[in-house]
């Protein structure tokens, strides 16, 4: 099973119902919303590796949905699933920023080979503009090997502190949300899963207790802050 995750913005309940079985079934989490302003509420809250909406929906249509999301977060996967089949509506949906455009009726063999090509040029497209070692002071942060060093000293952080660690130099400069980390990291925003983050954390700043340069900071009732000098 794979840990793809795939927003799916679909107001036919029979059908997105049926949509979400399917890709649940091929090893993709996926999370059903039955309008566009729904699906935003969940996009700004979680991180997901391919979205794939309709566009005739209730409270906030999916051209309104679709720029929302590519102006956060425009390398983010957009395949328009429609009834929508005019040319004009094909060309106003590759306007608004979709990569992909599927009309109903249509083959779930097809949208699930679309959703495999997008879900790979997403990971290529990441790989590329993340960098994994990163400089924070005097130390140096190899993500893939978990290792933290300056000079002779190497700590082989935990899976969980590593990537932790990742998601604050991702963000860094800018508030990690609690909820964010949470739901990549632990899978679920809970109480106990919050309080173990926090331990993370202060593990985390004992690594840099001697490092003036590196601060992880607290921002009250949203998240943590990591600032290099």
């Amino acid at each position: 099973m794979s840990n793809i995750t795939i927003l799916l913005a679909e107001d036919d309940k029979n059908l997105g119902m049926i949509l979400k079985a399917y890709l649940d079934s091929k090893g993709y989490f996926t999370t059903l919303c039955a309008n566009g302003e729904e699906a935003w509420n969940s996009f700004l809250t979680h991180d997901y590796n391919l979205c794939i909406t309709d566009i005739t929906m209730p409270v906030m249509d999916g051209y309104t949905l679709a720029k929302q999301i590519k102006t956060m977060k425009p390398m983010t996967p957009l395949i328009f699933l429609t009834a929508r089949r005019e040319q004009e509506d094909i060309l106003e949906g590759f306007s608004v920023g979709a990569d992909d455009y599927m009309t109903k009726p249509f083959s779930m063999d097809e949208l699930l080979a679309r959703v495999k090509v997008w879900v790979r040029w997403s990971g290529y497209m990441q790989l590329q503009a993340q960098p994994s070692v990163f400089q924070l002071g005097s130390f140096t942060f190899d993500a893939p090997r978990h290792l933290l060093t300056r000079g002779n000293e190497v700590n082989k952080l935990t899976s969980k502190e590593s990537d932790l660690l990742l998601m604050l130099c991702e963000n860094m400069g800018n508030t990690l949300e609690r909820s964010k980390a949470l739901m990549q990291i632990w899978q679920e925003n809970s109480y106990l899963n919050a309080r173990s983050m926090d331990v993370y954390i202060t593990k985390l700043r004992r690594y840099f207790k001697d490092e003036p340069n590196v601060n992880i900071l607290n921002v009250h009732g949203v998240g943590f802050k990591l600032v290099v000098k």
